[in-house]
């Protein structure tokens, strides 16, 4: 079960202490790098003599030792062959041994082919089946360099090596996906600290309106990378719906203040900073009940230029806004 979400409770959760982590570099996916990512991806199976739609690998698939034993052979052609999973469940079928780490990596193979409702499934049965030594020494010496591509929020793809992290979180995308969104929490609150991991565990909260939880597990963020932009980004929404719009402001100010920050991150940080603005204004400019006699003609000409002020501070924002379109925007925005 996840954690209460009462604030305090755990502090901030994206600090990653580990000297080795399975987590590889995330990148922010658009619609013109996803289609490179694609053709890339193709050229290189390619060039490798790799078919399409085999579990991804990072570098050489590793070589299978002499001394081999019969299942251990079985086990290893599934996982380095197969593009479906239906081969991995029957050897997992053959050897009941082995029968949990085979489901795991079919689970895994159904999400990369974006199959979200089997990939859960099988992930949970594998996940549900104990293993025997001889699967546990194959997976150590073997799959140490399954890559893993997890979509750990919204266009943000993290690869991870082959761990618990990998296999939790493509478990939590995949309850996201099928709407089981409370499961989709659970499942990652006994995985360590990392930007990965708390940039969807901060995903799902805020989809639910934990926004205390968010604002929590992301105190002391600084803008490093884009992971961290993402993620700062979302802890800006849960506080605009706290009513912190101040806290709000300073935290867009961060995201924007990296000039490297991807461009798509800096647009969305743009446009939150222009909704906010509107916030004020709304408050600003709506009527207030006056008491007869209590406004002085000074104070109410001071009141109406400071609702000009604000009025020509969002003609601003909107206009900074549209000329970053024009000018870094992408195409069709």
């Amino acid at each position: 079960m996840s954690e209460p979400s009462a604030p305090g409770v755990r502090g901030a959760i994206f600090a990653d202490t580990r000297d080795i982590t399975p987590f590889r570099n995330g990148h922010v996916r658009t619609s013109v790098s996803g289609l490179a990512d694609g053709l890339n991806d193709a050229i290189a199976g390619v060039l490798k003599g790799k078919a399409a739609g085999r579990i991804d690998v990072a570098g050489d698939v590793p070589k299978l030792k002499r001394l081999a034993g019969k299942t251990a052979k079985s086990v290893y052609d599934a996982i380095f062959t197969s593009t479906e999973p239906d081969s991995l469940i029957g050897v997992a079928r053959t050897y009941p041994g082995w029968a949990g780490l085979c489901y795991v990596i079919a689970g895994l193979l159904a999400y990369k082919h974006g199959g979200y409702l089997r990939a859960s499934e099988l992930l949970q049965r594998g996940l549900s089946i104990r293993i025997d030594d001889a699967a546990s020494q194959f997976s150590g010496s073997y799959l140490g360099r399954v890559v893993t591509r997890v979509e750990v929020a919204e266009r943000i793809d993290v690869p991870i090596l082959f761990s618990e992290e990998s296999v939790f979180l493509a478990l939590s995308h995949c309850f996201r996906e099928t709407g089981q969104t409370e499961e989709a929490l659970d499942v990652l609150a006994s995985l360590p600290p990392s930007l990965p991991t708390a940039l969807a565990r901060c995903t799902v909260a805020a989809s639910l309106e934990r926004h205390a939880d968010v604002i929590t597990w992301t105190e002391g963020l600084r803008n490093a990378d884009d992971l961290s932009a993402a993620l700062l980004l979302i802890r800006a929404q849960s506080l605009r719906a706290f009513g912190e719009r101040v806290a709000a402001q300073a935290t867009l100010g961060e995201v924007l203040r990296r000039k490297k920050t991807s461009l798509a991150l800096r647009n969305d940080a743009l446009t939150d900073r222009a909704l906010l603005m509107l916030d004020v204004g709304r408050r600003t400019l709506s009527p207030r009940p006056s008491i007869p006699g209590a406004i002085t003609r000074k104070r109410r000409g001071g009141r109406q230029r400071s609702e000009l002020e604000t009025v020509d501070g969002i003609r601003k924002d909107v206009e900074v806004r549209r000329l970053w379109n024009k000018d870094f925007g992408e195409p069709g925005d």
